[in-house]
């Protein structure tokens, strides 16, 4: 795919190197973005085989709220969050609890001081919010909206969890029938981390596009910090002598977003260039 190919192009040729607390060097760009139409196919690459299992796999993870990893690891044979999880499968209150029962604080009271002008005691209660759900209902109800925004990122509670949310927030937006989606992420590497988030956004913005009435229209993908691993960089030189294929297609089941499994996502036409070996940074 040219737009991620020119992306691996510009961080090799022009990326600073710098150090990180992984200990592995990178190279490293400020605010690299891109686009692609969903028109043209479903983005995975095809200059290297990127398994789309596991991209499915962590999107349903996602969606599911839960604040450990034991649906992938033990119920999916999934390990790509392993290196981040405790003995017993937790990870903290990362994606899927931020996404679907992001904490907050409700004051009962409903004002800040009383009607005589005195102060009085504050009642707070701690509530949870469903940002996926909400993005849905305000997608059917008013798709014109600048406000459709759902956040990973809670500074508060950044100490609880194993890895501070890298995509921190995407938004929607409704043009001409289609159903956008942009992603900022803080933090993206490039080799392993933005293929899978390149796929799993897209999956994401085509199912919900199915379930609120919408064609897929175009992923757009801002990256603050965009790196190169130096252990990567040979992996990726060698992607940019591949010649790109053409795109799969994915179908999705015409099914509610949270009733969707696995079998329901259908991969056509993937022939990409074999696999390369990354090794992970953590």
């Amino acid at each position: 795919m040219k737009a991620y190919l020119d992306l691996v192009k510009n961080v090799l040729e022009n990326g600073v190197r710098k150090e990180n607390r992984t200990g592995t060097d990178t190279l490293s760009s400020f605010a690299e973005s891109y686009k692609v139409d969903l028109d043209n196919g479903f983005p995975l690459l095809t200059t290297k085989k990127v398994f789309f299992r596991s991209v499915i796999l962590e999107l349903l993870w996602y969606l599911r709220g839960e604040d450990h990893i034991r649906w992938l690891r033990d119920e999916n044979d999934c390990h790509i969050w392993d290196a981040w999880a405790d003995e017993d499968g937790h990870v903290g209150p990362i994606y899927p609890v931020l996404w679907r029962r992001f904490p907050y604080l409700e004051n009962r009271n409903g004002r800040t001081h009383s009607s005589n002008g005195t102060d009085e005691e504050q009642v707070w209660k701690k509530k949870e919010f469903d940002q996926v759900q909400r993005a849905i209902d305000m997608l059917k109800t008013n798709p014109n909206s600048r406000r459709i925004v759902v956040s990973a990122w809670h500074p508060g509670l950044l100490q609880e969890m194993a890895l501070p949310p890298c995509h921190v927030m995407y938004i929607f937006n409704v043009a001409g029938g289609k159903l956008n989606c942009h992603l900022t992420q803080r933090s993206g590497d490039i080799a392993l981390g933005i293929p899978f988030n390149l796929a799993c956004y897209s999956a994401l913005t085509m199912a919900i596009a199915r379930e609120t009435g919408f064609a897929p229209g175009t992923f757009a993908h801002t990256i603050v910090d965009a790196h190169i691993y130096v252990n990567h960089i040979d992996g990726l030189k060698e992607q940019l002598k591949r010649e790109p294929k053409k795109l799969p297609r994915l179908k999705i089941q015409e099914k509610p977003l949270d009733q969707l499994e696995f079998n329901d996502f259908e991969l056509l036409d993937y022939n990409p260039h074999p696999s390369i070996k990354f090794e992970v940074a953590v």
